[in-house]
């Protein structure tokens, strides 16, 4: 079963939307998924339902929803790919940490105990990253998540488990600024990071012309054997 829940942002400014996907049984842990540029669309909803058919709880916030609340994009459409990088110029990190932290807190509630994770694409993988280094989450995952390199000074707080899947062909991406996240994270255990050779950025899309079926279900293998493993 879906709905969308509210959840009230911590600083007090207002409520946003969240995508709630919820098990047929009741959960014992909970999966934030965190959109990309083109907001919580049909293939980050349908992430969430994939995580609840497998028994947890999936939550997926509007992450954009201070500025363009509701997005919904198909990154397949030349235009409404070009819109996606247009809006999310408005993204304001920091802001979007605190939002994390006040679903967290969400899920928590729903739950009434259990431990939670987080997944999320791109701009979500960048989201996850900084989500592992200034909350108390219990696992993140972040798919090919652009700007990391730009943010390994917060690195030394990684406490919990870090998955990272990084495309060796991701022209966002490029080999030095993944050099400098090997340089910084091979050396902390609770990180672990995955490269897939001959595929782009968007490789784990759930389905469009990004899509490679066979790096992405092998990330997406290794994701739920994370969560397997460290959210019971």
């Amino acid at each position: 079963m879906a709905e969308t829940i509210q959840v009230a942002a911590l600083d007090g400014s207002g409520s946003f939307d969240v995508y709630c996907a919820t098990p047929a049984a009741k959960p014992t842990a909970a999966i934030i998924v965190i959109q990309e540029i083109f907001g919580v669309n049909a293939g980050i909803r349908q992430k969430a339902d994939d995580w609840a058919a497998l028994g947890y709880l999936a939550l997926a916030p509007d992450m954009f929803w201070r500025f363009a609340p509701g997005l919904d994009l198909n990154p397949d459409i030349p235009e409404q790919m070009a819109e996606g990088f247009e809006i999310r110029t408005k993204f304001d990190i920091d802001k979007g940490i605190e939002d994390v932290e006040a679903v967290i807190r969400a899920a928590r509630a729903l739950l009434t105990g259990g431990k939670i994770g987080i997944v999320g694409f791109c701009l979500g993988g960048r989201v996850c990253f900084l989500t592992a280094t200034r909350t108390d989450i219990d696992a993140s995952v972040g798919f090919y998540g652009a700007g990391i390199d730009g943010m390994l000074g917060e690195s030394h707080a990684i406490a919990r488990p870090l998955l990272l899947h990084f495309a060796e062909q991701d022209h966002f991406i490029d080999a030095d600024a993944r050099a400098k996240i090997h340089a910084a994270l091979d050396g902390n255990a609770h990180v672990t990071i995955e490269e897939y050779a001959g595929v782009d950025h968007g490789f784990a899309d759930t389905f469009g012309k990004r899509r490679s079926d066979e790096a992405a279900s092998l990330a997406e293998a290794r994701t739920r054997e994370f969560f397997a493993a460290h959210l019971a």
